[in-house]
């Protein structure tokens, strides 16, 4: 029975094919292989799904930011992913952001890590990974540069959750006022009159003397 039905399948194969029963199954054998392939390539299988869900079930979840107020940027550096224990912070324009969720950019091999646990925003608005650019200091930035910094913050801001601020080290200098009319500034007039009460010496004297002259001429 089983020999009749294998002469039967062959001169099917060959009615309907034309090949001779070998090469139809050699045929059908490299089709196969090619599916499996690309099957491979480009989808998943059951097994390879649950493992990923799996993974994904493993981590651990993101704590809630905790707001840190004012630190330092040494201070910062201490949030740059190296403690698995600590959230990932990073700052734009003196502003601090966790941006632990982000962690496969910002974190430890991540492309974006050198940006972590500080303020980088010179870095980010010349899209510099040169060390020397790892600063907050944007002075003498270009107008594209300026805007690119502007788009960075914007969408610091409506992702990720703001935790404090870099406290400014450097010295805050006082504003010089400039008197348009004789072009000396406030820091001339202080020497002029050390006083501070407004009024030269020799007006003072001159305001005593005034009473005087006027009695004198009365008389």
């Amino acid at each position: 029975m089983a020999l009749q039905l294998w002469e039967t399948l062959k001169e099917a194969i060959v009615a309907y094919t034309g090949l001779a029963p070998a090469t139809f199954f050699t045929v059908l054998a490299l089709l196969l292989a090619v599916y499996y392939v690309v099957s491979g390539l480009f989808g998943s299988s059951p097994d390879h799904r649950r493992r990923h869900i799996e993974e994904e079930e493993e981590m651990p979840p993101l704590r809630p930011p905790v707001q840190l107020g004012e630190i330092t940027a040494e201070e910062l550096r201490a949030y740059d992913g190296s403690d698995p224990e600590k959230p990932l912070l990073m700052a734009i324009k003196g502003q601090i952001y966790d941006v632990s969720q982000s962690r496969m950019f910002y974190g430890p091999g991540g492309p974006y890590a050198l940006f972590a646990g500080k303020d980088a925003s010179r870095a980010l608005a010349k899209m510099s990974f040169e060390e020397k650019d790892l600063t907050g200091d944007i002075s003498g930035l270009g107008p594209f540069e300026i805007d690119a910094l502007q788009d960075w913050e914007y969408k610091f801001m409506t992702k990720y959750v703001k935790v404090g601020t870099v406290k400014s080290e450097g010295p805050v200098a006082e504003p010089e006022y400039t008197d348009e009319r004789s072009g000396s500034t406030s820091r001339d007039f202080d020497a002029a009159n050390p006083t501070g009460d407004g009024q030269s010496e020799t007006a003072a004297v001159k305001s005593d003397e005034t009473p005087s002259n006027v009695d004198a001429d009365k008389e």
